[in-house]
């Protein structure tokens, strides 16, 4: 993909951030001191010195809700060269989902990140799987290196509300 074709598709994409339901968000696997939070909030995820870690092995499952319905276009997930995400798989309204279970369906989409990809490249999704998403879960599967630390500094999930569809802006087709 071009560099203009992916600005082109970025237009009216915004950081969905402001739209994530705080109080069901879950990450599976956290170390206690590097929380998600490091690498999901504002402000903490733009803190190098911030970042979600792996406590007992690689993986990790996050699971994200929103306040109301969005459409996914992009995810960014930034981490060290390393430590930082290498398989991810998402999935889009699954919710309830453990280690334990998470093989059990097919992702709405996997992406394997580069240490390229990790320096802040967005990875575009398969945009029709993700258009009516009420959570999502991201289910970061292994690491660059193979160590039993994975590492996160940023993630950020790019979309648009359903809401902001224009209903003004279409043409009413007349009876005639």
């Amino acid at each position: 993909m071009s560099a203009e074709s992916a600005s082109a598709i970025q237009r009216g994409q915004v950081d969905l951030l402001d739209f994530i339901d705080w109080s069901g968000v879950e990450c599976l696997n956290q170390s206690s001191s590097h929380s998600l939070a490091n690498a999901l909030k504002q402000g903490y995820r733009e803190d190098d010195g911030l970042n979600l870690e792996s406590d007992a092995d690689e993986q990790l499952l996050i699971y994200i809700p929103f306040t109301q319905v969005v459409k996914l276009h992009s995810i960014v997930i930034e981490g060290p060269e390393e430590e930082g995400p290498k398989t991810v798989k998402l999935f889009s309204n699954k919710e309830h989902m453990g280690f334990s279970n998470v093989n059990d369906f097919p992702p709405s989409d996997t992406a394997v990140l580069s240490p390229e990809t990790l320096e802040g490249k967005p990875v575009i999704l398969k945009y029709v799987k993700f258009q009516n998403v009420r959570s999502l879960t991201i289910f970061i599967e292994d690491n660059q290196s193979g160590s039993d630390i994975t590492k996160v500094q940023k993630i950020t999930l790019n979309g648009t509300t359903v809401e902001t569809t224009d209903m003004k802006g279409l043409k009413k087709i007349e009876d005639h």
